[in-house]
């Protein structure tokens, strides 16, 4: 008897992810540069929303940028 491999299996899996993001992929090629299935301002825009900056989190002015960001 042959044994199972186990690596087809882990492969296959895909990791959960946020839903405005289905579809993004990122893959690293043979000189090193880091290849995205998304555009970078888009990735930027995501995160400006969704991540909460801790260096930032304690100025006055956050609220107006957020809300300028979400005005473009």
């Amino acid at each position: 008897m042959m044994p199972k491999k186990k690596d087809d299996k882990k492969k296959e899996k895909k990791p959960s992810v946020n839903p405005k993001l289905e579809g993004f992929d990122v893959k690293i090629d043979s000189f090193g540069e880091i290849q995205t299935s998304f555009d970078i301002d888009r990735i930027n825009q995501f995160l400006n929303k969704e991540v909460e900056d801790k260096k930032l989190k304690d100025r006055d002015d956050l609220k107006d940028i957020k809300k300028k960001d979400e005005e473009e």
